[in-house]
């Protein structure tokens, strides 16, 4: 089944990425340097680019969230824990994945797989239900981050948190009511960063599930951040330590 790329630079992640596109429709007229680089990349991969006046191209999907570029993609395959895991050890690297506990909004979704990307995370757990697929719009979100990191998906968080335990990862999970600051752990060791809803944070048994809960301080009146500033910022902290910035 094909997936609808849409946007100038997931299309062009996906194709330094390697991934399969079945054809690229760009609307006539649009040019510009990342343009260049898509066709550049589409010709050596031999993706075939067909150009499409305004109105045909309208009706695939609105002009202004495409930026002229629409690819037909096949589905991206998500991945078991399990090769989340053999990446760890093939990298070589201290383990570093971030744990998404139902986030329900595919643009905050997209949000923190780019900055788990960015992160140099290996991996990004997210559950089976309760939770946004990875669509097209989580994938424009994600600016085709989600095209270079390994996304597993699995039918019960608990149950992954406890099998990363037995890996020797600590499960450090995001809540207002943490006793530490979220500055205050060790991170040189394997590490998975839990976040949660949007709305509700980290459900009951996840939250028990933690090894540590820590809190970002807060000081305005408004008391939580969004989950994908709040991800941000405890992951660069993990960085941060690590590489000794």
């Amino acid at each position: 089944m094909a997936q609808l790329l849409t946007g100038r630079k997931p299309v062009l992640e996906a194709l330094k990425a390697g991934r399969p596109l079945e054809r690229i429709l760009l609307l006539r007229g649009t040019h510009g340097g990342t343009i260049e680089d898509i066709r550049k990349l589409a010709d050596q991969r031999g993706v075939p680019i067909v150009a499409s006046e305004k109105q045909h191209f309208r009706d695939f999907a609105p002009e202004a969230l495409t930026q002229g570029v629409v690819a037909y993609a096949h589905d991206r395959a998500l991945v078991d824990l399990d090769q989340i895991l053999e990446e760890v050890r093939q990298s070589g690297a201290t383990g570093f994945l971030l744990i998404l506990d139902q986030i329900e909004d595919p643009q905050n979704l997209g949000a923190l797989i780019r900055t788990a990307e960015c992160a140099g995370t290996q991996g990004v757990i997210v559950p089976r239900h309760h939770s946004a697929p990875v669509t097209p719009a989580a994938v424009k979100a994600s600016a085709g981050a989600t095209e270079h990191i390994l996304i597993a998906e699995v039918a019960n968080i608990v149950n992954a948190i406890e099998q990363l335990k037995n890996e020797g990862f600590w499960i450090v999970g995001l809540a207002s009511e943490g006793e530490k600051l979220y500055t205050e752990l060790d991170y040189s060791v394997p590490t998975a960063i839990v976040v949660g809803n949007e709305g509700q944070g980290l459900r009951r048994l996840v939250r028990e599930h933690c090894d540590h809960l820590v809190r970002i301080p807060l000081f305005g009146k408004v008391q939580s951040l969004n989950a994908s500033v709040a991800a941000a910022l405890s992951m660069f902290e993990v960085v941060r330590q690590r590489e000794k910035l």
